[in-house]
């Protein structure tokens, strides 16, 4: 069961095959900013939305630690952006997600969105929601980690996104993604898209 006000929602798929990332410019939770330049990889770059504690999020993410560290020496950086409302889901601020990184192994930049805005331009919905773009900034691929959910009994292995990123490191298109499941991103009050 989810907790209160956490709705399960599916990605928007707003992001077209072939759109460019939309740029950002967004401070960590030590409050080092990052561009998405600053975070690309040379051979592509995978932008997830998250938060730390999204029963969808912690089912997969030492999963996605893994196959971040694993995608880095092939060239692929991975970024996490959290943008629910931390005035309302504290639990989610800047001294969570140090420790929460920490914990799931998350080397790569986990930063924060308080305005809400990287998250519109990206059609973000729910977290976890994962965007896979090339090395010219396209995107390749939008969709789910896998098909395990919490309480499913069925482990995360990153299986369709490692999928699509294979797939664009050998020149080929990606299949389309089936849409990730998550926790409705938590919008400030008045800040919800019209699809809300």
């Amino acid at each position: 069961m989810l907790e209160r006000g956490m709705s399960e929602v599916l990605s928007t798929f707003e992001l077209k095959y072939r759109d460019d990332a939309p740029p950002f410019s967004l401070p960590d939770a030590w409050r080092k900013e990052h561009s998405l330049r600053d975070v690309a990889g040379k051979n592509g770059t995978v932008v997830v939305f998250a938060c730390n504690h999204c029963p969808f999020v912690i089912h997969l993410a030492k999963e996605l630690g893994i196959l971040a560290k694993e995608v880095s020496e092939k060239g692929v950086n991975t970024v996490v952006v959290n943008s629910n409302d931390l005035d309302n889901y504290p639990q989610d601020g800047p001294e969570p997600m140090k420790e929460f990184a920490k914990d799931v192994g998350w080397d790569f930049p986990y930063l924060i969105d308080r305005t809400q805005l990287v998250a519109k331009s990206y059609g973000a919905a729910c977290t976890p929601d994962f965007f896979l773009f090339d090395a010219e900034g396209k995107m390749v691929y939008a969709g789910q980690f896998d098909d395990s959910r919490p309480k499913s009994g069925t482990l995360a292995t990153g299986d369709d996104l490692r999928a699509a990123i294979g797939k664009m490191l050998a020149g080929e298109v990606p299949k389309k993604g089936i849409p990730s499941s998550g926790c409705n991103i938590k919008w400030k009050a008045g800040n919800e898209p019209k699809r809300f």
